[in-house]
């Protein structure tokens, strides 16, 4: 089994404390790191939101229930993968969450190798969706170094336009334009059009 990185904790939410504990053993044994909160309330009073990882939560708790601390996450854009542990009857509960953004629901009873393969999951996909926001904060801080003209030129390539069409249209001659598109390949580290492209205009996966 991978071993997530040391940067990424679970965070563990049940009132319970043997499950805190159980969990947060079961975690340690494969060297993860592992935070237990004994309610939601102490979980939003407490988490850092720069903190990776993802969040195991019972769904039944006193005070805030899973399903609100869910709630609580997207009105501030906590981007946490989320994983509710279930009982039966509140399996329809679960899936509700899920389509509002929760990652993954086990039920109970479960096995802890079970447990373990979904944390890991919910691992890989926030290591994958912060790996995206620092390309993406990395390509913007380089679309900002180019002059508005260079910006202009770019946009003009990467609709397919040559050196030529987009000389004619700017009223500037095609050594100009070259020019021009030399320096913000250099200024985006890339060597063509087409690697250009892949950054700025980087194809849509559907979730």
């Amino acid at each position: 089994m991978p071993v997530a990185i040391a940067q990424s904790t679970v965070f563990v939410v049940d009132d319970d404390p043997e499950f805190r504990e159980s969990v947060s053993l079961l975690l340690e044994s494969v060297k993860l790191n592992a935070e237990a909160f004994v309610s939601a309330e102490d979980f939003v009073a407490n988490y850092d939101p720069e903190s990776g990882g993802c969040l195991v939560s019972d769904v039944r708790m006193p005070g805030m229930s899973g399903l609100e601390l869910q709630r609580w996450m997207i009105e501030h854009q906590i981007k946490l993968p989320m994983i509710l542990v279930t009982g039966h009857a509140e399996v329809p509960m679960a899936v509700e969450a899920m389509r509002a953004g929760a990652v993954d629901f086990i039920q109970k009873p479960y096995s802890p190798q079970q447990l373990l393969e979904r944390i890991q999951q919910a691992l890989r996909h926030d290591e994958d969706r912060r790996r995206a926001e620092r390309a993406e904060m990395a390509t913007q801080q380089l679309l900002e170094s180019l002059t508005p003209r260079e910006r202009e030129i770019m946009e003009l390539l990467l609709d397919g336009g040559t050196a030529q069409r987009i000389g004619n249209h700017l009223k500037l001659s095609t050594k100009t334009v070259d020019f021009h598109r030399r320096n913000l390949l250099d200024k985006m580290h890339v060597d063509s059009i087409v690697e250009l492209a892949k950054i700025v205009r980087p194809p849509r996966v559907n979730p």
